[in-house]
């Protein structure tokens, strides 16, 4: 089966789950996003029973705009698919809130009615971000990019009787239009300086010597601008923490890591091409490290306070994007292409283990969000001794996010370090082992609270539930961090 047959599955899966909404009378329509998990299981399944082959050998013109399924572009749809299916299984724990957050349906309709809907649209979302993990042309990481970003507008506001839940839905979408529209901008005037949209014909006029350099370099500009969005680098960050303190909190934990995921990737193919060119090495390498240090400060030390879950979460989320940001500015010349650990290589795996413990975070939060009303860290005192398994999920997540050894975080942040050691960018060593050390303090103070801390006065000290598909989610995540954490080959393999 050809690779570019998984979005076309993607999509119809999207359809028959909004079409079965509209036309089929489900008492539970929780059971849409059963149909959506089962759905996306078959689907990782052919991801790895794929042809890559290449655009060339495409039937439609259509996929010219796609580039040829290597194992990095693969890796990434699994990134996609994964958070996807994470997210469906987190919305059905969720929709009790989502169905009190919606709008009152109206005489004679479901109770339940605008749920389907939140099922469907992550699918829809899915199907972008992989188009985007294969885009090779300007046209198609446009196209695929506002594919992904038009549905989270709607995501993000879906709880429309939630006030938060609608502030984070303007903010996103005046910020994201605008950030849209310097890469736009930007992407015009690469055409003007290069004369084509394919990424590796960029690529080889940019590494000529009759290129406009001023040009080009201005095109980098605003490309950056939107892509900083997109991934939450600093000064562009502004909008992810009330974005995500006001989203609902499935569609946060897609946010944070599919997303960020596939922006990377995008922002890894552009830079690339500017990095391979000697005329253009140095100066982005600089601009990359200062916006990594800028990312790594702000995100770390803004977390230090943060009383919300969300909102640290969300610094946390940019702290990340700091240590992503590093590896890419310690990037030699074509390394972004290297075969070895390269920085392509460093950065997927970096993201695969962001993807475990991140989401295995927010599932611990989905599950506590039905019974615990609030989302400030004193909701979470306590929590071992009303529910073991959520707070030892929870301690996993925490002690991978920090990079504590034996976890998958721990080896991410290692090859960051390692990249930056090689490159002898010791300002951003520095910075980043700060950083790190910054991250043990606000990430452990969690466990302290759950561990350590009594539950407030009055509050619910009765069992939690968790549906199976959330505690097998778990399990399966915190099995995974300890795994890789033991040995970081069996990720690095996946990588390719």
């Amino acid at each position: 089966m050809p690779v570019y047959f998984l979005e076309v599955i993607v999509v119809c899966l999207g359809l028959v789950m909004l079409l079965t909404d509209a036309f089929i009378n489900i008492r539970d329509k929780r059971t849409i996003g059963y149909f959506g998990v089962l759905g996306l299981l078959v689907v990782i399944g052919l991801l790895f029973n794929v042809e890559t082959g290449n655009a060339d050998s495409a039937e439609s013109v259509f996929w010219k705009f796609y580039a040829a399924g290597d194992g990095k572009a693969l890796f990434f749809k699994g990134i996609a698919l994964v958070s996807t299916l994470i997210v469906l299984i987190m919305g059905i724990d969720f929709a009790p809130i989502v169905v009190e957050q919606t709008a009152a349906p109206e005489k004679g309709a479901h109770p339940q009615a605008g749920l389907g809907e939140f099922f469907a649209l992550p699918m829809f979302a899915c199907a972008g971000l992989m188009w985007m993990a294969s885009a090779n042309h300007l046209v198609s990481i446009f196209v695929s990019l506002e594919t992904v970003t038009i549905t989270f507008y709607i995501m993000v506001a879906y709880l429309r009787r939630n006030v938060g839940s609608l502030e984070a839905g303007v903010k996103y979408l005046i910020l994201g239009a605008l950030s849209t529209g310097f890469l736009v901008y930007g992407m015009t005037w690469l055409y003007g300086m290069t004369g084509t949209m394919e990424l590796p014909e960029i690529g080889k006029a940019l590494a000529s010597d009759s290129i406009n350099q001023t040009g080009a370099l201005f095109a980098f500009a605003l490309i950056l601008v939107g892509m900083g969005f997109k991934v939450g680098a600093v000064p562009f960050h502004n909008w992810i923490p009330d974005v995500y303190q006001g989203a609902p909190t499935p569609i946060t934990a897609f946010l944070s890591v599919a997303s960020k995921s596939a922006g990377f990737i995008v922002f890894m193919r552009i830079a690339s091409l500017y990095m391979g060119s000697g005329a253009f090495t140095g100066k982005v390498t600089m601009i990359l490290t200062i916006l990594a240090i800028l990312t790594l400060i702000v995100g770390n030390l803004v977390a230090l306070p943060q009383t919300n879950f969300k909102r640290l979460l969300a610094y946390s989320s940019i702290a990340h994007a700091g240590f992503l940001l590093m590896a890419m500015a310690c990037a030699p010349r074509d390394s972004l292409k290297g075969d070895t650990i390269s920085v392509f290589n460093v950065v997927a795996f970096y993201l695969g283990a962001y993807l475990l413990m991140t989401m295995l975070a927010f599932l611990v939060m989905s599950a506590l969000r039905t019974t615990i009303s609030g989302e400030g860290l004193k909701s979470y005192a306590g929590l071992a001794k009303r529910s073991p398994f959520l707070a030892i999920a929870m301690l996993i997540s925490m002690a991978s996010l920090a990079g504590i050894p034996l976890t998958a975080g721990f080896f991410g942040k290692l090859f960051v370090f390692k990249l930056a050691f090689e490159q002898q960018q010791w300002l951003l060593l520095a910075v980043g082992i700060i950083g790190a050390c910054a991250g043990f303090y606000y990430y452990l103070k969690i466990a302290a609270s759950m561990f350590l801390s009594e539950a407030p006065v009055g509050s619910d000290t009765s069992a939690i539930r968790v549906s199976p598909a959330a505690v097998m989610a778990m399990v399966f995540l915190m099995i995974a961090i300890v795994v890789i954490g033991v040995n970081p080959s069996m990720l690095m393999n996946l990588v390719g």
